[in-house]
């Protein structure tokens, strides 16, 4: 069985759950989690965890995203994607178009957008409401009350505007659960024309990128040549915004155990690009064994002064 975590790039016309069956036909194992959905028309990074990396997962969902996104204007449908059924449509006249997606008109309007703040679900979406999937629902015809969610927006820049299309395209760093349909949904209902998303790349998922990432295809392919092992990148190499925290000998079988670790039984691990500036309350660590072996992710609890186990990998 395969373990670790492979960058996906996936390809328009299928769920990110079929992405997971693909590649589990292709691997010939049932393990395997991916770390965030994208909408069945959506491409781009769809890291995936294998084996024991699948522990993981929630993890990984929690880092920021960034996608590169095209609004079409004048238009609203009912998935807030072009794909979707047109509740309403607006002509623009050019003079019309050019004044709305001018710098002084835009600049204002997305930096009202940039920040902390709650965000419905749309009804075509993967949540789920009572056991049900959102989109199931829609496709009944219901619509149901949903919890907004807390999601933060870090950066919405203009990357280009098409006229003749009435197109403006975007590069979103968010957190996780922004749903980008309907930020384009709100933005064009804030410029009063009404907006639907006509494209979607994910770019980036915290360290993975689209430049680094293999289609299925692709990865069938180094199964058949034997090189797969290469696109398989190694648990703790995904974790490395948390510090590597280096078990003494004297504590390894806390470790082994997965009970709590004291601070006298730990040491910072010195690496290129961070500083051993003493433990950080309730920060998540990468936990080594005395042979240097990647053992789990540990919580330091400043009040107990002990690290107590997240998640393992023994």
């Amino acid at each position: 069985m395969y373990t670790g975590i492979i960058n996906v790039k996936k390809e328009a016309g299928f769920t990110s759950r079929d992405a997971v069956s693909k590649l589990s036909g292709i691997l010939h194992q049932k393990k395997i989690g991916h770390t965030g959905t994208l909408d069945p028309e959506a491409t781009g990074v769809l890291p995936m965890c294998l084996g024991s990396a699948t522990r993981i997962s929630e993890l990984l969902m929690q880092d920021q995203k960034e996608y590169q996104a095209v609004m079409k204007l004048g238009i609203v449908t009912d998935t807030q994607d072009t794909t979707g059924v047109v509740l309403q449509q607006t002509e623009l006249a050019e003079d019309d178009f050019c004044r709305i997606t001018s710098e002084e008109a835009l600049q204002p309007l997305i930096a009202g957008f940039i920040g902390e703040q709650d965000q419905l679900p749309p009804m075509y979406s993967a949540k789920r409401v009572g056991g049900v999937r959102l989109y199931d629902l829609a496709r009944e015809g219901k619509t149901v009350e949903r919890k907004p969610a807390r999601i933060e927006i870090f950066s919405i820049d203009v990357t280009g505007v098409d006229p003749v299309a009435q197109t403006i395209s975007l590069t979103v760093c968010c957190s996780k659960g922004t749903y980008i349909r309907t930020l384009i949904h709100d933005l064009g209902e804030k410029m009063g024309c009404g907006a639907a998303m006509a494209s979607l790349v994910r770019t980036r998922s915290g360290m993975f990128r689209i430049e680094d990432a293999h289609t299925l295809s692709e990865i069938e392919a180094a199964r058949d040549v034997g090189t797969l092992s290469e696109l398989i990148l190694p648990t703790d190499l995904a974790l490395t915004r948390y510090q590597k925290l280096q078990v003494l000998p004297e504590g390894v079988h806390y470790l082994m155990n997965g009970n709590p670790l004291r601070e006298e039984l730990c040491t910072l691990a010195a690496e290129e690009g961070t500083e051993k500036d003493g433990f950080l309350p309730d920060a998540c660590y990468r936990v080594y064994d005395a042979e240097g072996l990647f053992r789990a992710v540990y919580r330091y609890q400043a009040s107990a002064k002990n690290f107590v186990p997240v998640k393992m990998f023994l």
